[in-house]
């Protein structure tokens, strides 16, 4: 069966049945699912929270945590602090390939994926007034660029590198993004890298005082970019979210949903059959309007297919029983 069919043919499987269906081998309540989340001001935490929600109403017991968001997961994920974890595909290629934030760290063979998610997008947040137009503007400004090895973080350096510029150019504070963004409301910050899904309700709470601008990342440094990592797609940020000037250019990455390789085959598969069944994606996807234009049937390889991510051994055995994959 051709990989292209995925959404034609969850949504068949899907379409059979509005309940959500239980693994006979499966005794819900003998495991606990924590999922690792974000910081409670970004998209993951609420989308993180409603995915353990959901589980919990069918018999899992089940938790959320609100965590630094992508390399605090894997880390925490590997070192068995959670069952499932949100993560940006980039960070979790360079932690399995040793390379970029994890150079000189051993492999995280380990991880496994069950499931893609949205795509996050680059958004170099500033303001109007602030008179950066583009991305060397930023020279000698105050910047907030994530956490330090966050995955905004990890986008934040290779954005740089792609413009041939580096930190030292500019006055660089490690802050998350909510930090960044507050201390833009009170004059003391120039730029926030914000890497989310669209409608970030931090930089949504920012346009109530500021006018909202973005720095594109567009022409040869975007084409450099997906040249020396290709995971990486161009994407562009309506004026309609923000009620920006313009539309911008920039790149997006897709996140993952993670899963700990020590769960059997058979609650993976559990997992899987429920949360793609009609009462699971109403559940999740009422938590985000990202989620909802997202988190489907199509997107279920999305951000997996084709890298050096392994699906858990139950998760490639469900693809398999619904024809996704051969």
């Amino acid at each position: 069966m051709k990989k292209t069919c995925i959404a034609i043919i969850l949504a068949a499987v899907i379409s059979v049945s509005a309940t959500a269906f239980a693994a006979p081998a499966v005794k819900r309540s003998d495991y606990f699912i924590t999922v690792l989340t974000g910081p409670s001001s970004g998209i993951y935490f609420p989308i993180g929270g409603a995915f353990a929600t959901f589980l919990g109403s069918i018999g899992y017991d089940t938790s959320a945590t609100a965590t630094g968001a992508t390399a605090e997961n894997i880390n925490a994920l590997l070192t068995g602090q959670g069952e499932m974890a949100i993560a940006m595909a980039d960070s979790v290629i360079q932690a399995i390939e040793a390379f970029g934030a994890f150079e000189g760290k051993k492999p995280a063979t380990d991880l496994r994926a069950m499931m893609g998610l949205w795509p996050n997008y680059c958004q170099i947040v500033t303001t109007a007034d602030s008179g950066i137009k583009k991305f060397e503007d930023m020279k000698g400004k105050r910047v907030g660029v994530g956490a330090p090895n966050s995955g905004v973080e990890l986008n934040a350096r290779m954005m740089f590198e792609a413009h041939g510029m580096t930190y030292g150019d500019c006055k660089v504070d490690y802050l998350n993004y909510g930090e960044a963004i507050d201390q833009m409301k009170n004059g003391l910050c120039d730029v926030a890298f914000v890497t989310s899904g669209l409608g970030n309700a931090t930089i949504l709470e920012l346009g109530t005082s500021k006018k909202i601008s973005f720095v594109p990342v567009e022409g040869e440094a975007l084409k450099k970019l997906i040249e020396k990592y290709p995971f990486y797609i161009e994407a562009t940020i309506p004026k309609e979210i923000y009620k920006s000037d313009n539309d911008t250019t920039t790149a997006a990455v897709m996140n993952i949903m993670l899963v700990s390789k020590s769960l059997p085959n058979e609650v993976v598969y559990d997992l899987l059959e429920n949360i793609y069944s009609l009462a699971g994606l109403d559940a999740i996807q009422a938590s985000h309007a990202t989620a909802k234009a997202n988190i489907t049937p199509g997107t279920a390889l999305r951000g997996i297919e084709g890298t050096s991510v392994l699906l858990h051994d139950g998760a490639a055995q469900y693809y398999k029983d619904k024809g996704v994959t051969e």
